[in-house]
């Protein structure tokens, strides 16, 4: 006697669908991630990505099906009405992009917000992207708040594989347990098969957690910058950080308890004590580079100077008939 019921198996394939010709994408590229969801301390995944959006060229590659991964109700579409009707709908999106940076390498971007179903599948799907354009590294960003005054640099804490970068920049290493957030489980799964991963999560001065913060992402494009080599725009950031700081001094000369706050948290960080429910924070030690390392890594910007000229002298004979260039897709 037949099921009465009519089973459909979820598929990874099924989450996701093609924007580009596979063969459009340059393989062997490292991805950055940043997703929103259960938490971003200083707006810091949000400044990342209206940063890279607004200042580099991007395709989309791989876009996400909302249908399978999304709740509507809790996050509910933005409607635009223009006086007795809907003019436009702006459903959320996560998706996968082609990005070039400042210097014209090129690298992909995981972007939008946490999936609220499906993780496994999903993680699944994104393993299969993965392989499918051979990714050499994944990089992803976090932010959570954190007891640390902003009298401090922004510190960090460091998980993955990469023990050089774990090492050399992670100064928070308790031993609990956290709410976990989809990349979490990406992590997990890509370390186990052998993938440099790396995660930052940025650790933000929790009386800033609910406002955009730049120094954090500023903090953020740093660690990405030294775990990909890739080069980033930050100069809107710092600006804006500037103006940020200003504020925040004012209203410490007007709020006392504020101020007493952001004292004692400084005071902790000077004497290194123990917060309560926390370990303490330890800044590593540099690591100071050799002439042979300096000389390298001058000759791999170099290089990646004059192919990026290369690239725009040949992109010269591409143009319009009025000698323009054409417009990006």
């Amino acid at each position: 006697m037949g099921s009465a019921y009519n089973w459909h198996v979820i598929e990874p394939s099924d989450l996701y669908e093609l924007q580009m010709n596979p063969i459009d994408v340059p393989l062997g590229l490292p991805v950055l991630a940043g997703l929103s969801g259960f938490t971003d301390a200083g707006g810091t995944v949000s400044q990342v990505a209206d940063n890279i959006f607004a200042n580099f060229e991007s395709q989309t590659v791989v876009q996400f099906v909302n249908d399978e991964l999304l709740d509507y109700r809790s996050r509910r579409p933005v409607m635009f009405f223009e006086r007795d009707h809907i003019v436009s709908y702006d459903p959320p999106s996560l998706a996968l992009h082609l990005v070039t940076d400042e210097a014209g390498n090129p690298f992909l971007f995981l972007s939008g917000y946490e999936p609220d179903f499906k993780w496994d599948a999903f993680v699944t799907a994104v393993q299969e992207i993965f392989a499918l354009f051979a990714v050499s590294s994944v990089t992803w960003v976090h932010s959570i708040p954190f007891p640390t005054p902003h009298t401090r640099p922004v510190g960090v804490t460091v998980s993955g594989n990469r023990q050089d970068l774990i090492d050399a920049v992670s100064e928070w290493k308790p031993s609990t347990s956290v709410p976990g957030n989809v990349l979490h489980a990406l992590e997990y799964q890509l370390t186990r098969a052998g993938i440099p991963m790396v995660g930052f999560v940025l650790l933000v001065p929790h009386y800033l957690s609910d406002s955009d913060y730049p120094e954090a992402a500023i903090a953020a494009f740093q660690q990405v910058s030294a775990a990909t080599g890739l080069v980033f725009r930050t100069d809107p950031l710092r600006e804006e950080s500037a103006r940020f700081s200003k504020q925040i001094n004012k209203q410490l000369d007007e709020n006392p308890e504020l101020a007493r706050i952001v004292q004692s948290l400084e005071q902790g960080y000077q004497s290194n004590s123990n917060a309560p429910g926390r370990s303490a924070m330890h800044k590593p030690t540099p690591k100071v580079p050799s002439a042979d390392e300096i000389a390298a890594e001058l000759e791999d910007y170099l290089a990646s100077r004059l192919r990026n000229d290369a690239g725009d002298l040949g992109a010269g004979d591409l143009g319009n008939d009025d000698g323009s260039p054409d417009s990006a897709n």
